[in-house]
């Protein structure tokens, strides 16, 4: 898509109004003890979300986030669906789930739904949708629900804003500007502050890096949603992670073959980790990278004392020490596996890793650097997040998927 179209699409988006069904009061937390720790896996293109146990790796089903289909593709307004149809073009097919995540009560599920380009909630153990909302502009990325449980934002990718939806209804309460494309969205672990990062225009080739937009990293009040403050990067941002000293902000960048080590107080990257091309890799093109996606998945093992890299084009998995950067070990999976995101498990002891063209979730252990677990999941598994679950909850779920 040309740039000039993409502008045009982009200036005729509006934000359409809220579809939206009161759900009550806010997810209470159910009993602690009945909950089961879970992997949710967003299955991109079947539109479902597979629920995996945190520690048996065994898939316990499957929940289905597009049951409106039909009626969200019929809202549509002419515009609305050309934005729609551009989107799938550029993302090579439909890509009905970006994120998800579950409420405190186990059984409320929460789903950015990308091509779509809104967000809904459902409660799994009846199947019930409880409410969906479009977002400015043609799609919807990243998400984070606050520790509270209170804000949901999403970054609304070309409309260059983050919005904040109240779990409850599904109402935008706020939005903040951001960089071009917002990615990645992360809450502070005491809820006070919002990372948001951004992409830049990743329809645009390699060789117009300089007109794909501003790549930030912004610091957002999730209060008041003021930025507070703003590092401005060389590359598209691509997964990040802040580490426990509140410092230390590890990222992968666009066309990267690697990870960045960034000192946030002094405003500087301090290391750029460059790790092996497969063969693969070696052979393609910066432009035949998956939006602009070298390596694309970061994680941190629970003690911080190992990365999870995921080599994208490479297809492996690569453990390193964050003591002094060194590669602990590498895990390779077969050609066009397409690794595409790393989660850390909930005791911090395994990295998670989603392998999208096999319809896959691969377990790697931080303290070996091995596979230990190849899960089947759904088609195009994307997006990973822990969570627990209610027994009516895994009761309720599709058989496998």
């Amino acid at each position: 898509m040309s740039s000039r179209r993409l502008k045009a699409l982009v200036a005729c988006a509006g934000t359409a109004a809220a579809l939206a069904v009161p759900a009550g009061a806010a997810a209470a937390p159910a009993d602690a003890a009945a909950m089961r720790d879970v992997l949710l896996v967003g299955n991109s293109q079947s539109g479902s979300v597979s629920f995996v146990d945190g520690r048996t790796y065994q898939n316990l089903g499957s929940f289905n986030v597009i049951p409106d289909l039909q009626q969200r593709l019929a809202e549509m307004t002419l515009v609305q669906r050309a934005g729609y149809e551009t989107v799938k073009q550029i993302e090579g097919g439909d890509r009905f789930v970006d994120d998800v995540q579950l409420a405190a009560d186990g059984r409320t599920l929460y789903v950015s739904r990308g091509n779509l380009d809104d967000a809904a909630a459902f409660d799994v153990a009846t199947g019930r949708e409880l409410w969906h909302t479009r977002l400015d502009g043609f799609h919807a990325d990243h998400a984070a629900l606050s520790p509270d449980g209170t804000k949901y934002v999403i970054s609304a990718t070309t409309a260059q804003v983050a919005e904040v939806l109240d779990p409850r209804t599904g109402a935008v309460t706020g939005k903040f500007g951001t960089g071009t494309y917002p990615h990645q969205n992360d809450f502070t672990a005491d809820g006070r502050y919002i990372y948001n990062t951004s992409i830049g225009i990743t329809s645009l080739p390699k060789s117009l890096e300089l007109l794909k937009g501003d790549f930030l990293l912004e610091k957002v009040d999730a209060n008041t949603l003021q930025v507070v403050k703003t590092w401005k990067f060389p590359h598209g941002i691509r997964p990040n992670l802040v580490a426990p000293d509140g410092n230390t902000f590890y990222a992968q960048q666009s066309y990267l073959n690697g990870f960045v080590k960034y000192d946030l107080n002094q405003g500087k990257i301090v290391n750029t980790v460059t790790m092996p091309y497969s063969d693969h890799g070696k052979a393609l093109s910066p432009d035949d990278y998956p939006q602009n996606s070298a390596h694309h998945g970061l994680a941190l093992s629970g003690n911080g004392r190992q990365l999870c890299d995921v080599g994208t084009i490479d297809d492996y998995t690569a453990i390193v020490n964050t003591s002094d950067l060194s590669t602990k070990g590498i895990f390779t999976y077969p050609v066009n596996s397409l690794p595409y995101w790393g989660t850390t498990s909930t005791d911090g002891t395994r990295c998670f890793v989603s392998l999208s063209k096999a319809n896959a979730v691969s377990v790697i252990d931080y303290a070996t650097a091995k596979e230990v677990a190849r899960v089947p999941v759904g088609v195009f598994p994307q997006r990973e997040r822990t969570g627990l679950a209610a027994p009516e909850a895994v009761a309720a779920l599709t058989p496998a998927g």
